[in-house]
Order: structure tokens, then C-alpha cells, then sequence
């Protein structure tokens, strides 16, 4: 049985750790060669030692000329075919206190820098006539939160993004999908996490009775990177164990 991405290059955001560090591995796993790319350069080195298959890229992928060098680190292996937009950032406020700077660096990370990455490998996809963008969402692309103004507002901003997408590239063999964890034990999510309160409630909520890990999204993730998601576009799918089922 062949692997499931087998000639197929990936290129994966926020690479070093939690959901992003479980996809690249996956994905290499499944025969992808991967770059994985992320702003914290000591701990995507030491978490993703290069292969002939894995090549790592110390990058912010807010900087302008960010999706350019991505696209010249894929042109060894022919240009990439599946984008995970991973990268993102939570700074939580409401709005009475969330500042201008935290709202802007939260689009910044969250919004127009998945834009920019799937404007620079959308028109070689075009020419392939296949390609795969897949935009971590949050279950916060549906709902609200308390002082989760900025991170909510971006969430929903992915989610209509990737419609978007879906409607311009579907013609050209192109899907574009949404993941939309819940609690999800990562870096980013452990402040939240720490507290006893939050933590019941997330194990309470979901009727599976306990919090996901990065594994959880990365099976998600490369069904719809797979050739058996050609007719998947413009979905978000929610993995949170059932806990936005229930009343």
C-alpha cells in the first residue's frame, strides 16, 4: 500500500510544537516532504532534525517577504502542493481592553499571513491542477467567547477566508478547508489549561470526557491534504469530542 501523501510537498506554519509539530509528523509519516516553518528557531530545530524528506525554515510568517523565500526553500522538490496555514496566536481581551497592538498582531499572525501564504502558492496549484490549503479555524470560527475579542473575531475571519478560497480555486482541482479544534492540551493552550476550573469544564463538555491532543488534529489534517478529500471544500470540520454537540 502506497503512503498517503507519497510525492506530494507540504508546507506546514507554526511547525515547533503542539497541533503543527503533530501534522509534520504525520504528514512525513505518510510519505509527504515537509517544511516546516516557525518564528521559535531552537525549538523547531531541536523537535524536527532535517531528513531527505523534512527541511525546517526559521521564519515570521507576518514579514512580508516571508511567502517568497517559503516558495524558493520548495523549488528543490518542484513547489509545494499542501499549505497548513498553522501559525496563530491568542492574546486575550475583551473589548474594553483589548489595545490596537494586540488586535492588529493577532490579524497579523492569524489572518494576513494565511492570506499572503495562499496567494504565493495558489497560482503553481492553478497550474498542477491540485492543490490543498487547510487553515487552522477554532471552534471560536462559530462561537464567542469571554475576552477572546481578537482571537474570536480572526477565527471567523479564517473561516470566511477559506470559503472564499473554496469558491475561487475549487475550478482549478484546489480544495480549501478549516480545522476547528476545541481545548486542545498545547503551548499556547497551557495557561488555560493550568486552571483547574477551565480544565473540568472542557472535560466535562465533551462527551469522550477528556481534552485532545496534537494527534487528534493531525489525522483530520491529512485526510483532507489526501487525494480521498478531492469533493471536501469549503467545510470546517469541528474535533472537540463532541463537546459543541451538547446543550
Amino acid at each position: 500500500m502506497s503512503a498517503v501523501l507519497a510525492n506530494r510537498v507540504a508546507l506546514v506554519t507554526g511547525a515547533a510544537s503542539g497541533i503543527g509539530l503533530a501534522i509534520v509528523q504525520r504528514f512525513v509519516a505518510e510519505g509527504a516532504r515537509v517544511i516546516a516553518v516557525d518564528v521559535e528557531g531552537s525549538p523547531l530545530e531541536r523537535e524536527l532534525p532535517e531528513t531527505d524528506t523534512l527541511r525546517t525554515v526559521h521564519a515570521d510568517v507576518t514579514a512580508v517577504d516571508a511567502p517568497g523565500d517559503l516558495l524558493r526553500a520548495a523549488e528543490p522538490w518542484g513547489g509545494i502542493d499542501i499549505l497548513v496555514n498553522n501559525a496563530g496566536i491568542c492574546l486575550p481581551g475583551s473589548v474594553f481592553d483589548q489595545s490596537d497592538e494586540s488586535w492588529a498582531r493577532t490579524f497579523a499572525v492569524n489572518v494576513t499571513a494565511p492570506f499572503r501564504l495562499a496567494r504565493a502558492v495558489a497560482p503553481a496549484m492553478r497550474d498542477k491542477k491540485w492543490g490543498r490549503i487547510i487553515n487552522l479555524g477554532s471552534i471560536m470560527s462559530d462561537f464567542g467567547g469571554p475576552s477572546l475579542c481578537a482571537y474570536g473575531a480572526s477565527k471567523h475571519a479564517v473561516a470566511g477566508f477559506t470559503k472564499s478560497l473554496a469558491v475561487d480555486l475549487g475550478p482549478f482541482g484546489i480544495t480549501a478547508n478549516y480545522l476547528q479544534p476545541s481545548a486542545i492540551w498545547t503551548g499556547m493552550s497551557r495557561p488555560f489549561m493550568d486552571d483547574p476550573e477551565f480544565r473540568a469544564y472542557w472535560e466535562g463538555k465533551a462527551p469522550v470526557g477528556y481534552i485532545g491532543e496534537p494527534a487528534d488534529v493531525a489525522g483530520p489534517a491529512l485526510f483532507l491534504a489526501s487525494d480521498e478529500a478531492r469533493f471536501v471544500n469549503g467545510m470546517g470540520w469541528r474535533i472537540c469530542g463532541g463537546a459543541m454537540a451538547r446543550f
